[in-house]
């Protein structure tokens, strides 16, 4: 069988001796140094100026909304658009906050909202804010999805979990927002087990996350970012700092493990995205010549960074043929993400106001995805080449 992810990390076994002498002489096992590392060297090589760790890619979700909520930019009621194909936990959040979440169709061809749709949607919706998923490696325009943003003050932030080290020719995914989520869930570009990260250029917003990873407390900032806070609430002793709460907040936060296990798998992300992408191109070369299937455009792309391998049909029948096609072989498979989110039953529950999303629609009608990963062997690659291929 080809699963969606054959080890847990790149270089496992080493990554698991390292794993094992790091937990034998940590002094601490709670979140400490290794996190603030961490943090640090994700910042650098997204090239943003800082990054805040959770202990998962949806919690990071929830605290970026959550945060944003607590300094001003966004309000109960506020109007969020979001991309149709996406995950529960980019949409979960919009309602737990009390906030309306609006679909934005997303186009077959991408994958992901491109302007002219936003635009569309814009006509006949005021946003507030936009949370964009880059799916599955690809984005939209998003260098002109910012643009239409900043000129009518809507707040843009990406979900790039699935999209690390996806370039496009104007900058990174993961750099045209306010903010943008990292997952580092098993079977992701990098994997801490559970893990996910925030990375901001917004100094304010960056210490909200704090904030709002520790229960709404002061002690993970700075000591002049304590000072302020302390300040502005009349706090007078470190005493009575322990235990004052300044906003809303979880316990959202991470372990050494996860710090110790990011700061290794760092090491080998370049060489994790090369890979990747090599083996999308050499697997795209085999679908330009099936009629069948569609070819995805990335044309927009300096770098794909490949999550997965989407095989997107012409035909709701041709999608079952080929789903038969490849199970048949052992390759696991799974949907589009969560297709349509507006068909999920927690949102038929929850939310009242849907649209037509065609284009997402025939993604979800149409399209399926299987692994896509640097331990994929010569023969796991020519075992989903001849699926590829029309019979």
């Amino acid at each position: 069988m080809i699963p969606l992810m054959k080890n847990a990390f790149l270089n496992e076994y080493e990554t698991k001796q390292a794993l094992a002498e790091f937990i034998m002489k940590a002094p601490r096992l709670s979140m400490d140094n290794k996190c603030y590392v961490f943090e640090k060297e994700f910042a650098a090589f997204q090239g943003r100026n800082d990054s805040v760790l959770f202990n998962s890619g949806g919690s990071a979700n929830l605290a970026m909304l959550q945060a944003l909520k607590n300094i001003g930019r966004l309000k109960n009621g506020d109007k969020i658009g979001f991309s149709a194909l996406t995950w529960s936990t980019n949409v979960m959040p919009i309602i737990q906050l009390g906030m309306e979440p609006v679909a934005v169709d997303c186009d077959p061809k991408t994958l992901n909202v491109m302007s002219h749709i936003l635009n569309e949607r814009l006509n006949s919706t005021d946003l507030q804010a936009l949370f964009i998923t880059n799916a599955l490696g690809f984005t939209g325009d998003l260098d002109r999805i910012k643009q239409i943003c900043d000129e009518r003050g809507i707040v843009l932030i990406e979900d790039n979990c699935e999209s690390l080290g996806t370039a496009l020719h104007t900058g990174k995914a993961g750099n045209f927002s306010i903010a943008s989520s990292f997952s580092f869930f098993v079977a992701h570009h990098m994997s801490t087990i559970e893990g996910g990260m925030v990375c901001t250029d917004d100094t304010e917003l960056a210490q909200m996350l704090r904030i709002v990873r520790a229960n709404g407390w002061d002690r993970n900032l700075t000591a002049v970012q304590q000072l302020k806070w302390r300040k502005n609430f009349n706090i007078q002793s470190e005493f009575d700092a322990k235990y004052t709460f300044y906003d809303l907040g979880y316990n959202l936060r991470p372990t050494e493990i996860t710090g110790f296990i990011g700061l290794y798998q760092l090491k080998f992300i370049e060489e994790n995205i090369a890979k990747r992408e090599n083996n999308y191109m050499m697997l795209e070369a085999i679908l330009r010549d099936n009629p069948d299937l569609i070819q995805l455009d990335h044309t927009h792309l300096k770098r794909l960074s490949s999550f997965a391998y989407p095989i997107l049909c012409r035909t709701p029948k041709l999608r079952d043929k080929y789903i038969f096609q490849f199970s048949g072989a052992g390759i696991e498979i799974r949907p589009m993400i969560a297709g349509n989110i507006q068909n999920q039953p927690f949102y038929k529950k929850y939310v009242h106001n849907t649209f037509d999303l065609p284009g997402t629609d025939f993604i979800h009608n149409c399209g399926f995805y299987c692994g896509n990963y640097p331990e994929l062997s010569e023969s796991d690659l020519e075992t989903l080449s001849s699926c590829l291929r029309k019979r």
